[in-house]
């Protein structure tokens, strides 16, 4: 099964009387600059990844302090590999266009199957007992766990108007947080109503990423809820940040 996905570039600018809140950074770790990063996970005190492009897609375990990759497992060789979260003793892996999301046992990323995707995958995050997906648009699709069957949808709107353009997610504190892809932001978007209450600007980190083109964008947002830590990438930057931003990231 093949998807298309449309959407406008540029995206359109933060509304006026939206809320722009400025992250800052805790700490900055090493990270791989070839990892085309498309997922971002933090369970259990351990650091997950997930990579795209055609034949270079993998699933990591990643050693924070130092960016060690400790190992790894392939999507298939036709995959382009997308957001990842956890769901029990597995990880949960996305695609783009094949129709199906993968399972990896967390312990041995040993493959567990695929199960049917009800359309292209961008941002995958677990929220309670659901999973949360985002494929690029302004709707992010809530569905089962174990059968990918779409329990409903949130159509996330910006002062009044569609959000389109929506990425990586994370569940922090009862709120999501997403990507907004080709933009240096983050909205925070209550997960009752769709409503975004503010823009996370990071500008200030992307410029000191070292990003060389167009297609190095902020790109991973990670939440530890033990710890109370978050933490952001980006597509091929050599660091990883942890973060602090206003009511997102207490310390426990």
């Amino acid at each position: 099964m093949t998807y298309t996905i449309r959407f406008a570039f540029p995206p359109p600018p933060i509304p006026a009387g939206v809320a722009v809140q400025r992250a800052a950074i805790v700490r900055e770790y090493p990270h791989d600059r070839g990892a085309f990063t498309q997922g971002l996970l933090r369970c259990e005190g351990r650091l997950f990844e997930s990579t795209g492009e055609v034949g270079r897609s993998e699933i990591r375990e990643v050693r924070l302090e130092d960016g060690e990759v400790l190992r790894r497992a392939p999507f298939p060789a036709d995959a382009w590999g997308e957001g990842i979260a956890d769901w029990g003793d597995e990880i949960i892996g996305l695609t783009l266009s094949s129709g199906a999301a993968l399972r990896w046992d967390r312990e041995s990323f040993a493959p567990l199957g695929t199960v049917p995707c009800a359309g292209p995958g961008w941002g995958l995050v677990r929220m309670g007992d659901e999973l949360v997906m985002s494929d690029g648009s302004d709707r992010l699709r809530i569905v089962d766990p174990e059968s990918f069957a779409v329990r409903r949808t949130l159509a996330v709107t910006e002062a009044g108007r569609p959000l389109r353009l929506l990425n990586d997610l994370a569940f922090v504190n009862g709120e999501l947080l997403a990507n907004v892809f080709m933009t240096d932001t983050i909205a925070r978007i209550d997960p009752a109503t769709g409503a975004v209450s503010a823009r996370l600007d990071l500008s200030a980190i992307v410029a000191r990423s070292g990003r060389r083109d167009i297609r190095d964008v902020l790109n991973g947002i990670a939440y530890d809820p033990d710890e109370g830590r978050l933490f952001v990438t980006g597509k091929n930057w050599p660091s990883l940040y942890e973060i602090s931003v206003p009511g997102a990231s207490p310390t426990p």
